[in-house]
């Protein structure tokens, strides 16, 4: 629900109802993952997707239903070899959707409201909603802010709203909305209640180090991708807003004072484009032994070798080095900055996703699979 509060937020300051349908698992290979979310108003308006389109029309009846009835419910979607005409998902998938009406004065509009104004202050907040389990508790909620603190509740269990807490601050934690299973008394229990934890976060950070004409691009293709973009150099002539517009920050520092200086967490991307050893080694040094996502480095296989020597000789170990993803980038061919951009954005994508790189034709691994970064 959260991918839509901004919209859904309007819908209810202007006093109008809806029904949210949001994608709470997923099996096989399917386009949208746990936490996709549509919505419908009562003037038959939608926005969002739970799908690639092979399942939206359903969906979208679901939801009129709903708001008719004012019941939730819970519905799944899956490939239909009988019929190929069928409601389904044709990729082979299945989808589990949950369908509730929400009005701007019920209680899951209220936590909604107060979801928005934390988002609007930038702040962190989870969502978290049951999902599966008797009806009475089905859509319940609870909202929990990042210092622990939280809203609502799920059906009156004292215990299982500090379990919802504890899961809901794991998920800010790593910024991932997610499902678990827990019994009602709120204990870890497969077969018991599910609940689905969505997050809404502010966006991760990817630091650019280099003001290089590649860093532009690639200022360009983070954005592009939701990240929240800083270029850094030690060089102010270079290191101008003018030179890199789309940038949220352009910094001049030292590369690794900045960094060492800087908030970052286990979603930053750390991309050095300098290579240059005065800038890169003391840079490195640093960015490997932050707890990161991606620490990758510009340059020839020669200059990897000769970065790879000067960071083993100021003490670096095996471990540390095996996460620097050196030459930067995935071997697409190109030439271009903007070519450049795209292979190191790819590569950053397959990390993040565990992808292979590799062409799907000929490939018989699934073409949406789960994974844990």
């Amino acid at each position: 629900m959260l991918d839509l509060a901004l919209q859904l937020g309007d819908w209810l300051a202007e006093g109008r109802e809806a029904a949210v349908a949001t994608v709470v698992s997923v099996g096989g290979s399917a386009p949208r993952g746990p936490g996709a979310t549509l919505a419908v108003d009562g003037k038959g308006a939608v926005i969002g997707s739970v799908s690639g389109g092979c399942v939206e029309a359903s969906v979208y009846d679901l939801c009129a239903q709903a708001l008719e009835t004012g019941g939730s419910v819970l519905e799944r979607f899956g490939y239909s070899d009988e019929d190929a005409f069928a409601v389904g998902l044709t990729c082979g998938g299945v989808l589990d959707v949950l369908v509730t009406p929400l009005t701007a004065d019920g209680p899951v509009g209220a936590l909604l409201r107060s979801a928005l104004d934390t988002a609007a202050r930038g702040g962190a907040v989870a969502l978290v909603r049951v999902v599966r389990g008797p009806d009475a508790l089905l859509g319940s909620a609870l909202l929990v802010h990042a210092d622990g603190s939280h809203e609502g509740g799920l059906g009156g269990h004292p215990e299982l709203d500090r379990t919802a807490v504890e899961q809901a601050l794991a998920a800010l934690d790593a910024g991932r909305t997610a499902t678990v299973e827990v019994s009602q008394d709120g204990s870890h229990c497969p077969g018991g209640l599910t609940l689905l934890v969505e997050t809404r976060v502010p966006p991760p950070r990817m630091i650019v180090f280099g003001a290089v004409d590649f860093a532009a691009a690639l200022v360009r293709a983070g954005k592009f991708l939701g990240y929240q973009v800083t270029v850094c150099d030690a060089r102010p002539v270079f290191t101008t807003p003018e030179r890199f517009p789309e940038a949220d920050e352009v910094v001049v520092d030292w590369p690794h004072r900045y960094l060492r200086g800087t908030p970052t967490d286990g979603r930053t991307v750390v991309c050095v484009l300098t290579h240059d050893a005065k800038f890169d080694v003391p840079l490195l040094e640093v960015a490997l032994r932050l707890p990161v996502a991606f620490v990758g480095a510009m340059g020839s296989r020669r200059t990897h070798a000769d970065r790879d020597r000067r960071l083993r000789e100021i003490g670096l170990d095996d471990h540390e080095l095996a996460r620097l993803r050196s030459p930067i980038g995935l071997d697409l061919g190109g030439r271009t900055p903007e070519e450049t951009a795209l292979s190191i954005v790819a590569e950053i994508v397959a990390s993040r996703r565990g992808g292979t790189g590799l062409p799907l034709t000929g490939s018989v691994r699934p073409i949406h699979h789960r994974h844990t970064a």
